[in-house]
């Protein structure tokens, strides 16, 4: 009798561990995307700040994959800024989503120990 019911707290405690590792995969790689995001906006503000020193008639090229396409600055000021208000919106979505997996995996940290009762 005591053979099945070890089964099936080993399962449970299987499942749990799979959900924490998840969660923690998660929770990591909701990391990292902020981080890269982080750095995606800060190099659109450095090259958006060396630009705005040009003058205004000033053409320039875009790198679009393996060619360069010939751009007012204004342009390129506005794909810049606009690639700049993306990053930190979805920056605030994984902010936003990051709390909820850290909560989860507590709560199954949480439920380890009445496993055993």
């Amino acid at each position: 009798m005591a053979a099945p019911v070890d089964l099936e707290l080993k399962k449970a405690f299987t499942e749990l561990q799979a959900k924490v590792i998840d969660t923690q995969q998660k929770v990591k790689l909701a990391d990292i995307q902020i981080e890269q995001l982080n750095r995606t906006k800060k190099h659109a503000h450095l090259t958006d700040t060396e630009i705005m020193t040009l003058v205004d008639e000033t053409n320039m090229y875009e790198g679009v994959g393996r060619m360069f396409i010939l751009q007012s600055k204004e342009a390129i000021h506005n794909q810049l800024l606009e690639k700049q208000k993306i990053a930190e919106e979805k920056i605030k979505e994984l902010e936003v989503t990051e709390p909820f997996l850290s909560w989860g995996m507590g709560l199954a940290l949480f439920s380890f120990p009445f496993l055993y009762l």
